[in-house]
């Protein structure tokens, strides 16, 4: 629908419409209308410059951001010489928020020398009231701040803040409102994300995001369809399903539907090669989602399934809703359903009350799933979270030791299981030019891993079948196979069942 409108033919002098998303292409041919002003006035367009700091849901919503600013008529650039600067914030952490307060020092310094420029802030750190105080007050100079709950207002909102001389505030507590059909500008033209749900229901008792993301909101099936069919059409051949648990999406949906459901639904989309998501939460595994998952041949060989901690005490105390018993299960199943998955995780050392031995529980754990790879995390308060007022805050320096003994045997792990795929053949889907070394390209195999090969610039968006050759720890050197097909019945599997066991 967006593709057919014509911003330069919405009449600007009616009143603006009330439905959405008519209410924001109003807006757009409204800012269109600003950008030929100053373009007249400057003998240049005006330059924007998008900046994410969070998650792949963050990501997203900067590539809608930078989508509106590049229709409206904006150049994109990376520099703080930009006109209009707008960072798309996280707030999971505590340092999280200090360096967006470090970014806006800079660009204090960057609105002296250029006092016409715009800063705005939005994303989940401004949902946080305390922090848009902080702003208000300590931050004079910022000219818009929005949330997580009106991003989809962001041309209306940019028109307010390019006409007015205002800090302009405009933070929603929540929403239970989807507008579909809003221009992205993608990062990459063969891959994309593709939001699937927001929110989050979980409350786990060391997360901000529920309190700021809100209550658990799927797209209707048809739409996530229609959105991947256009970009396939686009010349996109993988997707990147997000939510923040995509294992309970369409609960809130009139006609449930789950998400083994809707994995099916995607797989059947002619064109589509690839198809990834995240992130899990292991409650929500059902058997029904793992075997969609091993049946549906574009579903990438590729988990990210969060631990957070081996002890069933701690994960009750996170509200987790999981013991370790449970979680050891899904991986069994796991592992017999789909032999060669890759499993990665995420996990929390130092949660309040975190004993010796719990600490050893969580080893226990990740030396009976072996990791393909694991983020860890020394925990930190975060406040406005259950966990920051836990008694029984964990000795740092005891936290620390554990935590180096943690990345040392996942390291361990992660390198022994990388080295049981060389030699072997997989697909690598190209993504760059090696940054380094312009001989090779740069890509990933299903299971996520990283490969260099040699190769040029036309191999980008494409797949390949390449040959493992020398694992170096958490990437691979390989060689392309001359003369293979590139297609799915082509490849040997990456795991022999051994190396899995």
């Amino acid at each position: 629908m967006y593709h057919e409108i014509d911003l330069d033919k919405i009449d600007r002098n009616a009143e603006p419409p009330t439905e959405e998303p008519a209410r924001q292409y109003y807006f757009m041919a409204k800012c269109r209308d600003w950008v030929k002003g100053f373009e007249q006035k400057n003998h240049r367009l005006p330059c924007a410059s998008v900046v994410n700091m969070g998650c792949q849901m963050n990501a997203r919503d900067s590539e809608k951001l930078s989508g509106i600013l590049s229709d409206i008529g904006y150049e994109q650039t990376e520099d703080g010489n930009a006109d209009f600067v707008i960072c798309n914030t996280c707030t999971v952490r505590e340092n999280a928020n200090n360096r967006v307060y470090g970014r806006l020092g800079s660009l204090h310094g960057c609105k002296k020398k250029n006092p016409r420029m715009k800063i705005a802030l939005c994303g989940c750190m401004m949902q946080e009231k305390t922090v848009v105080d902080k702003i208000k007050s300590s931050y004079r100079f910022v000219d818009l701040i929005f949330g997580t709950h009106n991003i989809y207002m962001f041309a209306e909102l940019l028109y307010r803040c390019l006409t007015s001389d205002s800090m302009i505030v405009d933070v929603l507590e929540g929403t239970d409102r989807i507008v579909e059909e809003l221009p992205a500008r993608r990062r990459y033209s063969f891959k994309s994300g593709v939001n699937i749900m927001f929110g989050c229901n979980n409350f786990c008792s060391y997360c901000i995001v529920p309190y700021v993301r809100g209550r658990e909101r799927s797209r209707k099936p048809e739409d996530i369809v229609k959105e991947i069919e256009s970009l396939v059409a686009d010349g996109v051949c993988e997707v990147m399903l997000l939510g923040q648990n995509v294992n309970s999406y369409g609960k809130n949906l009139k006609s449930p539907v789950t998400f083994s459901d809707l994995l099916r639904m995607i797989n059947k989309i002619d064109g589509l090669k690839r198809i990834r998501f995240m992130t899990s939460h292991p409650k929500d595994l059902s058997d029904e989602l793992i075997l969609a998952m091993k049946e549906c041949d574009k579903v990438c060989r590729h988990l990210h399934l969060p631990l957070q901690s081996g002890s069933s005490g701690i994960l009750s105390a996170m509200n987790r809703h999981y013991d370790k018993e449970q979680y050891l299960a899904l991986v069994k199943k796991l592992r017999e359903a789909i032999p060669d998955i890759a499993i990665t995780t995420d996990i929390i050392v130092g949660f309040p009350g975190e004993t010796r031995e719990d600490f050893m529980e969580t080893l226990d754990v990740v030396r009976q799933v072996e990791y393909d790879s694991a983020f860890t995390f020394i925990y930190s308060k975060r406040t406005g979270t259950a966990a920051a007022s836990m008694e029984n805050q964990c000795d740092p320096a005891e936290v620390n030791e554990r935590f180096d003994m943690l990345l040392k045997e996942v390291q361990a792990i992660s390198m022994r299981r990388a080295e049981a795929r060389t030699g072997t053949v997989g697909e690598v889907l190209v993504e760059e030019v090696n940054a380094k070394d312009s001989s090779l390209v740069t890509g990933r195999l299903s299971e996520n891993a990283v490969v260099h090969f040699p190769g040029n610039a036309d191999m980008i968006g494409k797949i390949y079948p390449v040959r493992l050759t020398e694992c170096r720890g958490f990437y691979y050197l390989g060689e392309l196979v001359q003369g293979a097909d590139c297609n799915p019945d082509f490849s040997e599997k990456i795991f022999s069942e051994n190396a899995c066991k």
